[in-house]
């Protein structure tokens, strides 16, 4: 570690004012905001659109990129090299608010995005936080659709109709691997972890208009080159049970670029683990009240919390201080 700071981080977020927010992440979770609509919260970002800045202890005001310059494997870990030598931190985690259906679109893979964009592609996942009854979201395609039938209905404004729907309740979890068609729908809040990009490919938007009174650009050419045309009428993951040891723990998603587990804890209760170099860990409390004990003073974290814990920061534990449900997020072996 040498003399860097190293600890568990925490973050100012960066909010987005995209046309379908509201002010639910206020109104629902309690969450501090600017006036205006919000869409979304950028929670722990590297991403130049909106770098997040360091909220506590010696390294606060800096950036995510600024601290991932300063702390380097220290805080990416061995497992994520590729992503230092970019100058690219490997997640970006947001918050969700939909109040108006999203535009529907697509991501590309990182052999898409690199050649067309200049940048990494987007594999994503969302764990549903709110959704009021009834409320669904837009993934994968019905079955039969074809290429040709989706360039036709793009051209007579038909795609609606192509699109598989998926009602919601809260704890649900999407996975969205690039060339998935998808879109949130109005009364959802969603937790999202994905790739750091910003590479969205919108195929529809609903006759929206933007600030400026213009419809927003679609992007319909790239899409159809990226769509995965095999996603057919998918559902939500289904979580595996992991070994508890006395902790009820379950396994969201595992892929290359990131895997997700979730933990209830009961008061009183605690889960050991080490950043021994290989990799960042990112948790969340999502609901209840818990803190992360290291070598130093105890991180506190109430819903909806994150925190950053550097590859070097060592052994830590999270202790649930009230009955409390948790994210925790990596980067697996042979990620990137």
């Amino acid at each position: 570690m040498d003399d860097k700071p190293i600890y568990p981080l925490t973050f100012q977020p960066v909010f987005k004012d995209y046309p379908w927010g509201g002010r639910n992440l206020e109104r629902i979770l309690g969450r501090k905001l600017p006036p205006g609509i919000v869409a979304e919260s950028w929670e722990i970002s590297g991403h130049p659109h909106g770098p997040t800045p360091v909220k506590n202890g010696p390294l606060a005001g800096l950036t995510l990129p600024q601290v991932q310059e300063k702390l380097g494997l220290d805080l990416v870990g061995r497992r994520n090299r590729q992503a230092l030598e970019l100058g690219k931190f490997p997640l970006l985690i947001k918050l969700l608010d939909a109040n108006q259906w999203l535009s529907v679109q697509v991501h590309p893979d990182d052999r898409y995005a690199l050649e067309h964009e200049g940048e990494l592609g987007k594999t994503e996942m969302w764990v549903v936080l709110h959704a009021q009854p009834g409320a669904e979201l837009i993934y994968g395609l019905k079955a039969g659709v074809t290429p040709q039938a989706f360039r036709q209905a793009v051209a007579e404004d038909r795609v609606a109709e192509l699109l598989h729907r998926v009602q919601v309740r809260p704890g649900d979890v999407i996975y969205v691997p690039p060339g998935t068609v998808h879109s949130l729908g109005p009364g959802i809040i969603v937790a999202e972890i994905q790739q750091n990009s910003d590479v969205t490919y919108r195929i529809y938007d609903w006759g929206r208009v933007g600030p400026d009174g213009k419809p927003r650009p679609l992007h319909v050419e790239k899409a159809l080159e990226v769509i995965n045309w095999e996603m057919v009428e998918p559902g939500p993951v289904t979580p595996q049970p992991l070994e508890r040891n006395g902790i009820q723990r379950e396994l969201l998603v595992h892929c290359r670029y990131f895997r997700t587990e979730r933990l209830a804890m009961a008061p009183g209760t605690s889960f050991p683990g080490q950043c021994d170099g290989d990799t960042f860990e990112i948790w969340a409390v999502l609901r209840g009240r818990a803190a992360i004990h290291w070598q130093g003073e105890p991180l506190a974290l109430t819903g909806v919390g994150w925190t950053l814990l550097p590859a070097a920061l060592g052994a830590f534990s999270v202790r649930a201080e009230e009955a409390s449900q948790l994210l925790r997020v990596f980067v697996p072996e042979g990620g990137e």
